[in-house]
C-alpha cells in the first residue's frame, strides 16, 4: 500500500502519490499473491493506519495484517490511535538485529496488543528507502536494490531527480 500522506514525516524529493501508487504496481505485478491498493493515494489529507484499516475491514471479512519493520514498531505509541489498529488487524513485524525484541514487547504489552502481534522471519534487507532515492538523483545504478521495473520506470520518468 502507498502512503497518501505520511504524517510523521516529509519524504524527501517525492514524487508524488501517483508516481509512488505507480512504483507500487510494479512491485506488485512481480508476485501474483499481492496487489497494489490505491486506498491512502485516493484519500485527502494525512493517512492514518487505523483509517486505512477501517476502510479496508469494510470490503470484507478477510483478517487484516499490518506489517511493519521493527524501528516502526518502537514507534506505535506515537500513531494515532494505536488500539484501533490492533482491534483491527494483527501486526507482522519484520526484525531488525538493531531493534532489541523486549523493547519492541514492552511497547505492544503498554496498548494490550502483545498476543496480536508476530515476528516475521526473513532475511535482513539493509536498503533503506533513502538510499535507493539519493542513489536514484545521483543516477547511480539501482540493480539488485529495487525490481528491475522499478528501476526502469524510475530512470524513464526521472523519479527523484
Amino acid at each position: 500500500m502507498t502512503t497518501g500522506e505520511a504524517p510523521h514525516k516529509e519524504i524527501a524529493a517525492d514524487p508524488g502519490r501517483e508516481a509512488r501508487l505507480a512504483m507500487t504496481r510494479l512491485a506488485a505485478a512481480e508476485d501474483e499473491r499481492f496487489e497494489a491498493s490505491p486506498v491512502e493515494v485516493e484519500r485527502e489529507g494525512p493517512s492514518y493506519a487505523y483509517e486505512t484499516l477501517e476502510k479496508l475491514a469494510e470490503a470484507g471479512d478477510t483478517e487484516l495484517v499490518w506489517l511493519m519493520g521493527a524501528d516502526a514498531a518502537l514507534g506505535l505509541e506515537s500513531w494515532r490511535n494505536p488500539g484501533r489498529v490492533l482491534e483491527l488487524a494483527r501486526l507482522g513485524i519484520a526484525h531488525r538485529g538493531d531493534v532489541p525484541g523486549d523493547e519492541i514487547r514492552d511497547v505492544l504489552r503498554r496498548l494490550g496488543g502483545e498476543d496480536r502481534a508476530t515476528v516475521v522471519d526473513m532475511p535482513p534487507f539493509a536498503v533503506s528507502s533513502s538510499e535507493v532515492r539519493g542513489r536514484a538523483a545521483d543516477g547511480r545504478p539501482l540493480r539488485y536494490l529495487v525490481p528491475d521495473s522499478i528501476a526502469a520506470y524510475i530512470e524513464r520518468e526521472g523519479v527523484y531527480r
